[in-house]
């Protein structure tokens, strides 16, 4: 049995559900092949969406046309805005979800999508065919034996190629706990010249909610504000429920290194390197061996589920030296699990191989996007399958010779700092997004995803107009509130006794509202309970005024940091419009040092601004190659 399809996804995790939507919303024939169709977005290790520059991806998702801000928002049962103390460049939304209720939301986008079917199969075999020494993509086999064709392929495998799992000495082949392993596809994608390699991660203990003595712990609720995660959505609409706090303690240290004989991390059973910002609890300890207690977060699962995760406790030890150490801690000392937490080893393929548009160097039409790529995290593999989907819809509706492509720029968006971090650095251990990783970091808040890329998403024809809609009508209330800021005058008379309470300098002459905003003690919240009109104007906004009115703010207080990161950027710019691929031969350029020579022959980069982002690439190599371009 043969199909045929412009696009095949392999694999329906974050990355393969939004890589798929992308293809299939711009008018690409989609074929989504996964194993289990009740499986759809399963939320293999935390049921939560957001985080540290997690958060920021998942509204830049959103605002490129993706689903993820939408499912997310649909089946919160928790929201959060991280590091609120801090400055809105790194303010970073967070959401637990209902891990059921996440994946029947993602199966009802999938089926009502036009121009994509599903395709439940396990793929085993890569088809290529070769003309002239160029190798193209022309399908995949299934264990099934139907071949499914088409002209670009997007692997989105996640922990399946030849997963193996550890509990204690027991290893058992799989790709998620109860969920076998794919066998033989790495091979068939190796054999092509695509190097593949191994890394490990890990997820917790699952408890029962009725064995916790919650009186012992300490309660952690969310917020109920205006925030979430796409300017589409509605309000949430599930009950919110609190997450809970507790620590280690000696004895629990003492039962877990008891049991360290026993770990496949430490027993020579896991060779591969697991994420280094997110470590086994018996890494903890041995990283750590004087500390003596660490954080774990006790959170639900659902809304109706008693099935509780415990954050901060992920293990591979033998499950009844975790069941003793959990015992010790107080809150759990009557505790019951559904599971124990596990390793797993799979296979990814060095992202280095890539374009920026996550397709080969090696094979044409064949796209890498998530775990496979080396990442770990829904929302870095979500951002990905975005990306992969776009260009995988743009190469198969391009002809011969007027390919057209899609990237972003590290000034653009954290997706772009992520896909140039793996393809011009590689990884050698899972990668996680963290704001640090960019240096535009004010250009990337989460509060302005939608002006960053919006537009441009509208432009691929990915973005619906009724998206493009909601974002130029926020885009206008902005500038309405600018506007009635900068337009506004106020008398010191009327406002200098409430500054003086606010703890800010009286005025010495009258000023404009947006004179007021760019002082650090004062907001918005203050501001209009002094002056009535700037409240009025916010609550004359059509829809989500909250949400436009604190882009506005932002956008007034920073308005000096922001221009002046505009100017940085642009600077960096002219270096990513300098083209170097294809203009030497960098084996022969004896001006360059000699691991500059051999990192600019493995990774080719296309342009000057990447050459000087890779390791092992001075600043010195990069004049040498300017003058050489200037010749």
């Amino acid at each position: 049995m043969t199909l045929y399809y412009d696009v095949i996804v392999v694999g329906a995790g974050h990355a393969g559900c939004e890589a798929a939507t992308a293809a299939a919303n711009m008018g690409a024939k989609t074929c989504l092949v996964t194993m289990d169709m009740n499986k759809i977005a399963q939320m293999s290790c935390n049921p939560a969406v957001g985080g540290i520059a997690k958060g920021q991806i998942v509204r830049e998702i959103d605002a490129l046309g993706g689903q993820m801000g939408k499912v997310t928002d649909a089946t919160a049962i928790q929201f959060r805005m991280l590091n609120r103390s801090k400055g809105p460049a790194v303010w970073s939304p967070r959401a637990q979800c209902d891990r059921e209720k996440f994946i029947w939301k993602w199966r009802e986008i999938l089926d009502t999508t036009d121009n994509l079917d599903l395709w439940q199969d396990q793929v085993e075999e890569l088809l290529v065919e070769e003309y002239g020494g160029k190798k193209t993509v022309k399908g995949v086999r299934t264990i099934w034996g139907v071949d499914i064709m088409a002209r670009c392929l997007i692997v989105t495998a996640g922990t399946f190629l030849n997963g193996l799992l550890h509990i204690g000495r027991k290893m058992i082949a799989g790709g998620r706990i109860a969920e076998p392993a794919v066998e033989r596809f790495t091979e068939s994608i190796t054999r092509h010249g695509i190097k593949s390699n191994r890394m490990k991660t890990g997820t917790p203990v699952r408890i029962d909610r009725r064995s916790v003595d919650f009186s012992m712990m300490e309660i952690q609720d969310g917020e109920q504000d205006f925030h979430q995660f796409s300017f589409m959505s509605d309000k949430r609409v599930l009950r919110q429920l609190p997450c809970w706090t507790c620590y280690t303690n000696k004895d629990v240290h003492d039962t877990l290194r008891g049991g360290l004989a026993d770990s496949p991390l430490y027993n020579g059973q896991i060779h591969s390197i697991g994420p280094r910002y997110c470590p086994s609890i018996e890494t903890k300890l041995v990283t750590f061996p004087d500390k003596e207690q660490h954080p774990l977060f006790l959170e639900p699962e659902g809304e109706t589920t008693n099935e509780m995760y415990l954050n901060g406790f992920s293990s591979s030890l033998p499950m009844e030296v975790q069941i003793e150490a959990l015992r010790k801690i107080p809150a759990l000392r009557n505790v019951k699990v559904y599971r124990p937490g596990y390793a797993i080893e799979y296979d990814f393929f060095d992202p280095t191989q890539l374009e920026h548009t996550l397709e080969s160097k090696i094979v044409s039409g064949l796209f890498f996007a998530g775990q496979v790529n080396g990442t770990t995290g829904y929302e870095e593999a979500g951002g990905q399958g975005t990306i992969a989907g776009i260009n995988a819809a743009l190469m198969a509706g391009s002809t011969e010779g007027d390919k057209k492509t899609f990237t972003l720029g590290r000034d653009e968006a954290y997706i772009g700092v992520l896909i140039d971090d793996l393809v011009t650095k590689g990884v050698d251990e899972p990668y996680r997004m963290f704001t640090s990783r960019a240096e535009y970091r004010i250009l990337l808040r989460q509060d302005d995803a939608d002006a960053r890329l919006t537009k441009k998403a509208f432009e691929l024809g990915l973005a619906t107009n009724e998206r493009y809609q909601w974002w130029m009508q926020k885009k206008d209330g902005i500038e309405e509130i600018i506007s009635f800021c900068k337009n506004t005058h106020v008398r010191k008379e009327d406002i200098n006794p409430a500054l003086e309470a606010l703890g800010t300098t009286p005025l010495r002459e009258g000023c404009k509202i947006a004179d007021l905003v760019s002082r650090p003690q004062l907001n918005f919240e203050a501001i209009g309970n002094i002056i009535p009109s700037l409240r009025e104007a916010i609550d004359r906004l059509p829809n989500r005024n909250e949400e436009i009115a604190e882009a506005a703010e932002i956008k007034m207080k920073y308005k000096g940091y922001i221009e002046r990161e505009k100017m940085v950027a642009e600077k960096m710019r002219r270096l990513e419009d300098i083209k170097i691929r294809g203009h030497f031969k960098y084996s022969e350029l004896t001006q360059l040092s000699t691991e500059a020579r051999q990192k600019l022959e493995a990774i080719n980069p296309e342009t000057l601004a990447q050459a000087s982002r890779i390791p092992g690439v001075s600043p010195s190599d990069i004049n040498v190659m300017l003058v050489l371009m200037g010749r």
